[in-house]
C-alpha cells in the first residue's frame, strides 16, 4: 500500500541514473529554481480572410483610447514502443514550437494603456476592414457598445443580433430612443435618425469590434482555455491556483465565476458574449492580470465569441453528449470543441487526454500548424505522456504520484471524487506544458480550494449530502461511479434534466443514475418553458429498480434526506452552483445546498 499523506519522500525512477524528488521535499526538476513545496490541506480553421481581419485588429486604429470599460453594467446573460524513450522532451513535436519560448509563461503582462481613461472611436475607424457599408455620417463617435436596447447608453454603438428565440433588430429603434449614436446592423434598416452599418453577420463582427474598441486586451496576457463536456471548471480553477503558487496574476472566466485580483463576481455564461468578455479581459489587463484562464464553451466557438483571441494553450478534457439541442448531432458538437485547436485560435500547445476518441483529430489538427500535443491519463498502462502510476481516492482527497519522463511528483489534491484526478492531470500538463516548476503545481493543487457545486459537501453533519453540477449522462457516471465506492451505506440520487434542452440525454441520465445508487428520487431541474411532468415522462423511459418520482424539487430533496440512513450518502445532481431555478420564463431563488441544509436541520442531523 502506498505511503499515507503527510509522508513525503523520494521516489527512485527506474532505469534512471538519479533520483527525482518528490515536490513538496524541495525537489526541483528540470533545473528549475527550488524552494519546498507546502502540501496544503483543502480550504465546463477559419480562411485566410479572417487571419488578415486579425492581424488589422492587431494594427492601432486611429481614434481609439485605450480604457477598461467597465462602466457599463453588463447586460442581462443567456440562458456550458517504448513511450519514455521517444518522448524526452515531453510533448510530441508537430514541426515549430509555436509561440516564442516554445510556449513558456511569459514573466509579465504588457502594462495597460492610457489606464483610467475613456473610450471614443470613430464609427468608419471602429469599422475598419469588416466590410461594413455606413449608411450616415461615418464620423460618428462612438463612446459604448451595446447589443442589448435595455443596456443602451448615449454615444453608444447598437449590434443587432439575431439569435434563436429573439432578433435585436427588432429593437433598433428602442435602442436609438435611448441614446444610440449608431446601430451595426445585418440588414438595411429604414426610419432610423441615427448612422447605420450593415455586415455580413453582426456576432463575428460584435467580436471584432468589442477587441478593437477595448484595445485588443487578450492579447496583453497569456490566455489559457479550456474546452470539454465536463471537467472545465475545475481544471480551470485547479490551473489558476497552480499560476497563484507560482506567484502570477491570474483571472479566470467560466461556468460559476468571473474572478481576478479583489474581484469575484457570478458568470453569466459558460463563455460570455463577446462584448462582456472584451470587457472583463479589459478588466483583467487594467488590474495587471498576467494570466487568463479561460473556460471555453462549444456555443462560444460556433458563435464567436471568442473570436480575436489567441491561446497560448488550449486544453481538452473529454467528449460526451451534450447541447446536442444547439449542435444538432455529435460529429457537429465535437467539430465545434476541434476549432479551438486550429490554427484561428491555438498558438501554443495542445493539452490533451489520451485515451478518448476526439485526440487523434485533435493531435493532427494541433500539428497541422506546427503545435506540440501533450497528452495526459491514468495508470501505468496509460500511453499518455504524462500519467498516474499510483493512487488513493478517499471521499474528500486524493493523492497520487505522477510520472513525466524521467520526473515524478506526489500530488496532495483535497477535492472529493476520482474525475478530480483528470483534471488534474489536465492541470499539471497545462503547467509543465508552459514550464511551471513540479513546486508550484504541488503547492498550487495541494491548496485548491473547494469547487462550488462539485461534490460539495452541504453540512459536517450525517447522512453525507454532495451537491454536484453534474447534468450530463457521462458526468452523472463519472460522480456516482467515483462516490459508489468509496461508502459503506446506500447511496441515494436526487436528478433532474432541463428543459428546452437535448431531450435524448434524458433518459441515459436516468440509466445512469439507476445503474450506481441504491436509490433513485427523479424531480425537476430547470423545466424552463416545458411541463416538468412531459420531462419526467421522458426520464422515466430509463427508471429501473428502486426508484420514486417528485416533480417538486424541494420536495424531492427533503424527503431523499428524510429517508437516508446515517451511514448513507445522498448525492443531488445537475444544479450544482446554481442558486435560482427557471420556472417558466421566471427565474426563481433555488439553492440545492440551501434545501439540502434546511433537510438536515429539520430530521435532527448530528455530525
Amino acid at each position: 500500500m502506498a505511503e499515507r499523506p503527510g509522508r513525503a519522500r523520494s521516489l527512485r525512477v527506474h532505469g534512471a541514473q538519479h533520483t527525482r524528488h518528490v515536490a513538496g521535499c524541495g525537489g526541483t526538476g528540470h533545473g528549475q529554481g527550488g524552494r519546498p513545496a507546502a502540501v496544503c490541506g483543502g480550504r465546463k480553421d477559419r480562411d485566410r480572410s479572417e487571419d488578415r481581419k486579425r492581424q488589422l485588429l492587431e494594427r492601432p486604429v486611429r481614434g481609439i483610447l485605450h480604457g477598461p470599460g467597465s462602466g457599463t453594467e453588463p447586460p442581462p446573460g443567456g440562458g456550458r514502443g517504448d513511450r519514455r524513450a521517444a518522448r524526452g522532451t515531453h510533448g510530441r513535436a508537430g514541426g515549430g514550437a509555436g509561440l516564442p519560448g516554445a510556449g513558456r509563461l511569459r514573466a509579465g503582462a504588457a502594462a495597460p494603456a492610457a489606464k483610467g481613461k475613456d473610450v471614443s472611436l470613430r464609427l468608419d475607424a471602429l469599422l475598419e476592414g469588416l466590410g461594413a457599408r455606413i449608411t450616415g455620417d461615418a464620423s460618428t463617435v462612438i463612446s459604448e457598445l451595446a447589443y442589448h436596447s435595455q443596456q443602451v447608453k448615449p454615444g453608444a454603438l447598437f449590434v443587432a443580433l439575431r439569435g434563436a428565440r429573439s432578433d435585436g433588430h427588432r429593437f433598433a429603434q428602442q435602442a436609438a430612443e435611448a441614446g444610440a449614436a449608431a446601430v451595426l446592423s445585418q440588414e438595411p434598416l429604414k426610419g432610423l435618425a441615427i448612422p447605420v452599418a450593415v455586415v455580413r453577420n453582426t456576432r463575428p463582427a460584435l467580436a471584432e469590434v468589442a477587441a478593437r474598441f477595448f484595445g485588443t486586451p487578450g492579447a496583453s496576457m497569456t490566455l489559457i482555455g479550456v474546452t470539454g463536456t465536463n471537467g472545465k471548471t475545475s481544471t480551470v480553477r485547479m490551473i489558476e491556483s497552480i499560476l497563484t503558487a507560482a506567484h502570477q496574476r491570474v483571472g479566470s472566466i467560466g461556468t460559476i465565476s468571473v474572478r481576478f485580483p479583489g474581484v469575484e463576481e457570478p458568470a453569466g455564461l459558460t463563455t460570455p458574449e463577446s462584448l462582456d468578455l472584451q470587457r472583463t479581459l479589459a478588466r483583467m489587463r487594467d488590474a495587471g492580470v498576467e494570466t487568463g484562464v479561460l473556460e471555453v464553451s462549444s456555443h462560444s466557438l460556433s458563435l464567436g465569441r471568442v473570436r480575436t483571441l489567441r491561446f497560448a494553450a488550449a486544453v481538452y478534457t473529454h467528449l460526451s453528449q451534450d447541447h446536442l439541442d444547439f449542435h444538432g448531432d455529435m460529429e457537429a458538437y465535437a467539430s465545434s470543441k476541434a476549432e479551438l485547436f486550429s490554427s484561428t485560435y491555438l498558438g501554443g500547445p495542445a493539452i490533451l487526454k489520451a485515451e478518448d476518441s476526439l485526440t487523434p483529430r485533435l493531435t493532427e489538427l494541433a500539428h497541422s500548424h506546427g503545435q506540440r500535443v501533450w497528452t495526459f491519463g491514468r495508470g501505468a498502462g496509460s500511453s499518455a505522456d504524462l500519467r498516474t502510476v499510483e493512487e488513493e481516492v478517499e471521499l474528500a482527497r486524493s493523492r497520487f504520484i505522477v510520472e513525466l519522463g524521467d520526473d515524478r511528483c506526489e500530488i496532495q489534491l483535497p477535492l472529493a471524487g476520482d474525475f478530480q484526478v483528470d483534471n488534474a492531470l489536465a492541470a499539471i500538463a497545462t503547467a509543465r506544458a508552459l514550464d511551471m516548476s513540479w513546486a508550484h503545481i504541488s503547492e498550487g493543487l495541494g491548496a485548491c480550494a473547494a469547487i462550488p457545486g462539485r461534490l460539495e459537501r452541504a453540512a459536517s453533519v450525517e447522512p453525507v449530502v454532495l451537491i454536484d453540477y453534474a447534468h450530463t449522462p457521462d458526468a452523472l457516471e463519472r460522480v456516482l461511479g467515483s462516490v459508489r465506492p468509496l461508502i459503506a451505506g446506500r447511496l441515494i440520487t436526487v436528478f433532474g434534466c432541463g428543459g428546452d434542452r437535448d431531450r435524448t440525454k434524458r433518459a441515459p441520465m436516468a440509466e445512469a443514475a439507476c445503474r450506481h445508487s441504491d436509490h433513485v428520487v427523479a424531480t425537476s431541474d430547470n423545466p424552463r418553458t416545458e411541463d416538468p411532468d412531459a420531462i419526467l415522462r421522458d426520464v422515466a423511459v430509463g427508471l429501473r429498480g428502486s426508484y420514486e418520482v417528485i416533480a417538486d424539487r424541494r420536495q424531492a430533496i427533503r424527503h431523499a434526506i428524510a429517508t437516508a440512513a446515517k451511514q448513507d450518502v445522498v448525492v443531488i445532481a445537475g444544479k450544482g452552483h446554481e442558486d435560482y431555478q427557471i420556472v417558466g420564463q421566471e427565474r426563481r431563488p433555488f439553492d440545492d445546498r440551501s434545501e439540502a441544509r434546511a433537510a438536515l436541520s429539520a430530521r435532527g442531523a448530528t455530525s
